[in-house]
């Protein structure tokens, strides 16, 4: 016959273990001696032995006694159940190899494949954070918008008009506010948002709320940038026929 600590050291777990089996009906509670101490016997061992290897399997200590008594539907659900466990533990092993690489932690594929494209061109560390930056936000608040809007902006990275707009932003993310070099930034930007369309499909970016446009804006800490928002969307505002409208260069990061 054997004490608690014996049979949890025959099984390889603890005593304290032994009693949560106890405690669930997993495992029946023994006599005890005379002096008060539980006894266990063979049968013990093995009850002990199935459970602990059912558990280590990953069967949840609620289904052991289904699957003890040969359930095959619960076997079943468990293995289904465990295959879902290991695919979320994959995927938590992805993220965890991303963790030294934020594009690649935060931003859905399109944007990874933006910001990968748009390195060569060379932009300012800050700059290229405030797009990256800029993606996130704009995947997290409007996220169908945006991934719509990833794959015609990907295209413009073989624009050269697009990508002096971006050169000409990043030259001026430090001016000053009222820097009258900032007209001549804006026109151009203004130029190339009169020919930028949504795709058709695409809901009204006009009726985004206010709210996720100023979120999408606010982040940005250059007030030369906030100053061309402003030129950019009087110009924009003037043209006929514009759909574009400064709600799509908002999530541009420019």
């Amino acid at each position: 016959m054997l004490t608690i600590g014996q049979l949890a050291r025959q099984a390889g777990v603890s005593a304290k273990a032994v009693r949560v089996y106890h405690a669930k009906g997993l495992l029946p509670e023994p006599e005890r001696d005379a002096s008060g101490y539980r006894r266990y016997d063979a049968q013990a061992v093995i009850d002990l032995a199935r459970i602990v290897t059912l558990a280590k399997a990953g069967v949840p200590l609620a289904r052991i006694p289904d699957v003890l008594r040969g359930s095959t539907g619960q076997i079943e659900q468990i293995d289904a159940e465990l295959r879902d466990r290991i695919r979320q533990l994959e995927q938590r092993r992805v993220r965890l190899r991303h963790l030294d690489q934020p594009d690649r932690l935060c931003l859905p594929p399109e944007a990874v494949s933006f910001m990968e494209r748009l390195r060569p061109i060379g932009l300012s560390e800050r700059h290229e954070h405030a797009i990256r930056d800029g993606w996130i936000l704009a995947c997290a608040l409007a996220p169908e918008i945006s991934r719509a809007i990833l794959a015609s902006r990907s295209a413009l990275l073989d624009d050269p008009e697009y990508v002096a707009v971006l050169r000409a932003y990043d030259e001026a993310i430090d001016w000053p506010p009222d820097d009258p070099r900032l007209e001549g930034v804006a026109e151009k930007a203004a130029a190339l948002g009169r020919r930028m369309t949504l795709p058709s499909d695409l809901p009204d970016f006009r009726k985004v709320p206010h709210q996720v446009v100023e979120l999408l804006t606010g982040h940005l800490d250059s007030p030369a940038w906030h100053r061309l928002d402003q030129l950019v969307a009087q110009r924009l505002s003037e043209a006929p026929n514009v759909t574009s409208g400064s709600g799509e260069a908002a999530v541009s990061g420019l």
